[in-house]
């Protein structure tokens, strides 16, 4: 068995910023635990609007993070980006996107974040499967 640790977070409705709004609170949590994150998008715009919302989602909240590739120097603990995780360095993976990520392994944790848009289940569904065809015990966790 893998020691890998797999959780979906399970949101109760499809709110527009719910699953970013997610994304943010577990980076936070990740962050404040001393933990590196790579936090993977699907598209440009997708990263450009959680760098955005990391900044405003919560009041108090300071998260130092960077786009990747774009970082101007590495060090930085939260990284965001479309660059495979396969090839980036960091102990949590947050996934951000509905395909399953290559190079997952190489982390100490994984998290997917599910909502209830029809698409967004199908496809978690299938990224839960791929995890157990893997030797992996996905965890899910609902909110």
């Amino acid at each position: 068995m893998n020691p890998l640790r797999i959780d979906f977070y399970v949101l109760p409705d499809q709110s527009e910023n719910g699953r970013a709004l997610l994304a943010c609170r577990v980076t936070d949590k990740a962050y404040s635990l001393g933990h590196t994150v790579y936090l993977f998008t699907a598209s440009e715009a997708q990263a450009a609007m959680l760098d955005d919302l990391l900044w405003t989602f919560r009041q108090d909240s300071f998260i130092p993070h960077e786009r990747y590739p774009l970082a101007g120097s590495e060090g930085s603990p939260v990284l965001i980006g479309t660059a495979s995780p396969a090839e980036v360095e960091a102990q949590v993976l947050i996934n951000f996107t509905l395909t399953f990520p290559d190079g997952f392994e190489r982390f100490e944790r994984v998290v997917e974040l599910v909502d209830q848009q029809p698409e967004v289940l199908v496809k978690s569904r299938e990224r839960f499967r791929q995890y157990r065809e893997r030797d992996c015990a996905p965890e899910t966790h609902r909110l």
